[in-house]
């Protein structure tokens, strides 16, 4: 059977369970339907060699910087990450190529009868997509974030070189847990016997936990932020600059970042324990080859979304921040963006805690509520209404253009516009800025 990508796509969204989409009803909460499909195809995820990377916030930026110091030191390099912004093949890479049309649709109709069978959910079906990839491309290493959670989640059927959890937040509680602790069980369910793991930030509240099921599995567990001390050296109009210092060393490294929001200072140290360990396997990586990586990350992997700046005067930002960890380190990035008014163009999810979210947003900016147009997405009108109980002002819009439209018309050449609240509004956004 023959299929047009379009068609392979449609069949993806229409057919299939999608969380995007429909929320916790397409979370599959066991690995059953995804060791199915890829023992089916021949188990690709057992023919390459991976790092894998789950966390409430950072991960996708941690993943991206991996990925790309890996290709720079030469390294064949897959990369599996979730959601996309604006085209599905981005969850798919190698050497920061995203998957050939042809190769998704060729996999799709090849696999309809397998897909019918098992039932699976968009998500499933997408990471044995990537899984097959990778092992036909025959990559060096895949690096590979989990979707959401970590014991049950989709991508947790590969036996990595090293784990990475960059840090526990509060995301996602209708399935992962109310608590710190239960939501910390989940991502160290990534955690696999004998395999090292690296911790990015050390928290009291969760420490316990990854201690003792490193101990339970005698995994070598390392907390990055006890190794490394990094501090902002400045920034410019191309990249911000990160002065890393090793514990007990004299001098550090000095690096710059494309990628320029404060809260990658919380992402590096993780990624230079996942450097170093990677080091002690075989894998030659060069502090030049960090440098250069770190300095063209967009580039080099096509991260988008993360303090993207997408115009000047006004100066209009977008990030993907969508918890309360994420709004905290956003509204810092926003405080440290000199600027004189500030329009917020936010749309958020239903399922998120609004009670712990809205308190942090400035009641001194002018608001722009939206939403994007899926079942999950909460009505502009109701985050209105909700963020006016809790004193900001402002206007509701069908959909992040109008809700842009409008902001720029008020905004002088002196504020900051900012767009969030939402993976999916970013994306929205950014579709309509590259069409």
């Amino acid at each position: 059977m023959t299929m047009k990508y379009p068609e392979a796509i449609d069949y993806l969204y229409s057919r299939l369970p999608m969380f995007t989409r429909d929320g916790a009803t397409a979370f599959k909460k066991d690995l059953t339907n995804t060791l199915a499909l890829c023992s089916a195809l021949g188990n690709p995820h057992n023919h390459f060699k991976s790092v894998h990377i789950a966390g409430t916030n950072g991960k996708g930026s941690t993943s991206h910087m991996l990925a790309a110091i890996l290709q720079v030191a030469g390294y064949r390099t897959g990369l599996y990450t979730s959601p996309h912004l604006i085209d599905f093949r981005e969850r798919i890479r190698v050497d920061g190529r995203m998957i050939p049309k042809r190769a998704v649709s060729h996999f799709v109709a090849s696999n309809q009868p397998l897909i019918e069978s098992i039932q699976p959910s968009f998500f499933e079906v997408t990471v044995a997509m990537a899984y097959s990839y990778f092992e036909k491309q025959e990559v060096d290493i895949a690096i590979v974030e989990t979707g959401l959670g970590g014991r049950l989640d989709s991508t947790n059927i590969i036996m990595p070189l090293l784990s990475v959890i960059t840090n526990i937040g509060y995301d996602h509680t209708n399935m992962l847990g109310n608590t710190l602790q239960e939501i910390a069980t989940e991502k160290a369910g990534i955690i696999k016997p004998g395999i090292p793991v690296v911790i990015g930030e050390w928290q009291l509240e969760v420490s316990g936990i990854f201690e003792r099921i490193a101990a339970e599995n005698r995994s070598k567990l390392v907390y990055a932020s006890q190794w490394w001390e990094v501090e902002s050296a400045g920034k410019d109009a191309d990249y911000q600059y990160l002065a890393a210092t090793r514990r007990n060393a004299v001098s550090g490294n000095s690096y710059a970042l494309d990628l320029k929001g404060s809260y990658q200072a919380k992402n590096l140290p993780a990624v230079l324990c996942a450097v170093e360990e990677l080091r002690t396997m075989g894998f030659t990586i060069k502090d030049g080859h960090i440098r250069q990586a770190l300095a063209q990350v967009l580039p080099l992997t096509g991260l988008m979304g993360r303090w993207q700046t997408l115009s000047s005067e006004p100066l209009v930002i977008c990030d993907t921040g969508h918890n309360a960890d994420g709004w905290r380190e956003v509204l810092a990035n926003i405080s440290a963006t000199p600027h004189h008014a500030l329009h917020m163009v936010i749309g958020v999810m239903r399922d998120k805690d609004l009670a712990m979210m809205l308190p942090l947003l400035p009641r001194d900016a002018r608001y722009y509520f939206c939403q994007v147009a899926m079942p999950r997405a909460l009505p502009a009108q109701e985050l209105q209404a909700s963020a006016t109980s809790f004193g900001l002002e402002g206007t509701a819009f069908t959909n992040v253009d109008e809700a842009l439209r409008a902001a720029k018309q008020h905004a002088g050449v002196d504020d900051l516009i900012f767009i969030g609240g939402s993976t999916f509004i970013v994306g929205e956004l950014l579709a309509g800025f590259t069409h």
